[in-house]
């Protein structure tokens, strides 16, 4: 059976991961949780450490990946339904800016990232499940004033709309609210 992806988007404090939370526990009494981050630091210890105490009540299946997130995938309990894979965006810099991270310019650095996306929304896809992605949109504030962060949005940018593109559902959340942006979508006469 083939899966299906949604995904979740939204700016800071939008309520996009709680709105995925509920999304996945709709759908499965139990679920897989696919965490990217990588605690370099105190104030990323304590974000992850609100996100923990949110799942701390046996419904969830917790997997640190913030690398070859793809493989995860193949490893996913049979007991669940459903996966939350939080956060795309960290993801995308994991593998931008992390250890392992390609050398070269830009959109070659890009390349990089879209080929390691593309195994990811393949396992995904294939894993039978519902699979959530929760992302970050960066896009709608101010031009950064440096060069790594106009990098940065940008590959989120393309990020997203390359998940989006492959996402049955695509929600936006603003003040706690989502909107299934697909649903509204326009389309071109040859996309209907």
């Amino acid at each position: 059976m083939a899966g299906k992806i949604i995904m979740v988007t939204g700016g800071a404090r939008s309520g996009k991961s709680e709105f995925a939370e509920r999304y996945v526990l709709h759908y499965s009494p139990k679920c897989d949780y696919i965490a990217t981050a990588e605690i370099l630091d105190e104030e990323m210890a304590e974000r992850v450490r609100l996100h923990r105490e949110r799942r701390n009540d046996g419904r969830w299946l917790n997997h640190e990946a913030p690398y070859e997130a793809e493989k995860i995938f193949s490893a996913l309990s049979e007991e669940t339904g459903a996966v939350l894979f939080d956060c795309l965006t960290i993801y995308m810099a994991n593998l931008f800016y992390g250890k392992n991270a390609p050398t070269g310019d830009f959109l070659s650095r890009c390349d990089y990232v879209y080929a390691k996306i593309d195994k990811l929304l393949d396992a995904a896809r294939g894993c039978g499940k519902i699979v959530v992605f929760v992302s970050n949109e960066v896009g709608s504030g101010i031009v950064p004033d440096n060069q790594m962060a106009r990098e940065y949005r940008d590959l989120a940018g393309w990020v997203n709309q390359r998940v989006a593109a492959a996402a049955d559902h695509v929600y936006l959340c603003v003040a706690g609210q989502a909107v299934d942006m697909k649903k509204l979508a326009f389309k071109f006469e040859d996309e209907m």
